[in-house]
């Protein structure tokens, strides 16, 4: 029996001994009863309110609802220039979640090629009231230096010159010459009407939405991005089909820094909507006026919400039976394919998934052979290579000019 054991092994009578030590110091605790929790973090809140901390209640009991509203309040918290701190209770929200969010957020500030352009993350932490004493996530940023400062005003200067109409006028006029007139999406017939024949794939036709955020800041470009998911969750696709949401302050212009912050608020905003199965209800395409494809990140691999790499071009004609482009076009001419992205500002096109798979068909994922030899799944052969070869025919001169036209509507410069 297990007494006889205890006695004839002199191991397992230290063993013992050590348990009885390691309980009277406490390091096997009996576990805290539902109330003593509530009275731990109930007392921490206290403490906060002591120190004048501001405690701000959230009745978010979805993902979705939860991400709109920490990242309204990381954007108000951002857009400060001064040093605060403040808690937001999130009763309704498992505690595996809030974790979850700290440990990537966590994890992306120690990514320098992503801070570098979104400077504004590094002044921000976020973490659990007491180590998780409660549904509560403290949230705190540091004061902004001069130089901090000064960086903020240029960034934030373009705010000045944009209106919310004028870019409507100028995004309608994109989605009209390039989207509807170039065919680029062939379910896409008008500026305010999406998924037009696909009504036997089960999807109905339905308005576009426009949605717009002014701000140049990064956690209110995620804030806005998450509202329009909301509001897509609320509403029937017949009501609203679609989003292209404006953020022509984010990475404004045409620079490789412009190009750099746009590609990594693209890459946040998709990584975050990954992190709590965002993915699974909606797909992204990302818009910039530089957009280039050899700079997103990675730029050999796949990346959500971009075009396929440019490398695989050649490959994605070959397959869909368009061998002869695939053989005599340039690379300059490959790289016009960029043009399909190239709208007057930073744009997020929120698609619901049902309309993209419905779109894309049966039997859309294929095995890909690249140019080295190897295999990839890729979908969308046939629309990405009716587009390559579409903004070839067009050409550099036209598409440009469309553009700049474009650019110049959206921000008053005509």
């Amino acid at each position: 029996d297990i007494e006889a054991f205890i006695v004839s092994r002199p191991d397992a009578q230290l063993k013992l001994r050590q348990s009885s030590l390691f309980l009277a110091k406490g390091f096997a605790k009996t576990p805290k009863t539902e109330q003593e929790k509530e009275s731990e973090f109930q007392l921490a809140l206290a403490d906060l309110q002591s120190q004048d901390v501001p405690i701000l209640g959230c009745d978010a009991d979805q993902a979705h609802t939860f991400s709109a509203a920490l990242w309204t309040t990381l954007s108000e918290i951002s857009e400060s220039d001064d040093g605060q701190k403040m808690c937001v209770v999130f009763d309704k929200i498992p505690m595996s979640g809030l974790a979850s969010f700290i440990e990537d957020f966590s994890v992306l500030k120690m990514q320098q090629r992503l801070m570098e352009p979104l400077p504004e993350f590094e002044r921000l932490s976020v973490s659990l009231l007491n180590k998780g004493v409660g549904p509560a996530l403290v949230i705190e940023s540091a004061p902004r230096s001069d130089e901090e400062v000064a960086k903020k005003e240029e960034r934030a200067a373009i705010e000045e010159v944009i209106d919310e109409a004028r870019a409507e006028v100028a995004l309608k006029s994109f989605v009209n010459r390039l989207v509807v007139g170039e065919e680029a999406c062939p379910f896409t017939k008008d500026s305010d009407i999406a998924g037009i024949g696909l009504e036997k794939r089960g999807i109905k036709a339905g308005p576009v939405g426009y949605r717009f955020g002014k701000s140049s800041d990064a956690c209110a470009a995620l804030a806005v991005f998450w509202s329009s998911i909301c509001e897509l969750m609320a509403t029937p696709e017949d009501d609203l089909s679609t989003i292209l949401l404006s953020l022509p302050a984010i990475g404004s212009g045409t620079t490789v820094e412009a190009h750099n912050r746009f590609s990594a608020v693209a890459e946040v905003i998709g990584r975050y909507l990954f992190l709590f199965k965002g993915a699974e209800i909606f797909g992204l395409v990302h818009f910039h006026p530089a957009y280039d494809r050899s700079m997103i990140n990675p730029a050999n691999k796949p990346a959500f919400g971009h075009l396929p790499p440019r490398n695989w071009l050649r490959p994605i004609l070959k397959m869909n039976g368009n061998v002869e482009e695939s053989q005599s076009f340039s690379d300059d001419d490959l790289t016009l394919s960029d043009y399909q992205r190239r709208s007057p500002f930073t744009m997020i096109n929120i698609l619901r998934n049902s309309q993209v798979n419905a779109a894309a068909g049966a039997k859309s994922i294929v095995e890909l052979p690249l140019e080295d030899g190897t295999l990839t799944q890729a979908s969308g052969i046939t629309t990405y290579s009716r587009n390559t070869i579409r903004m070839a025919s067009v050409g550099k001169e036209k598409l440009q000019s469309g553009l700049e036209k474009e650019i110049s509507i959206a921000f008053g410069f005509d």
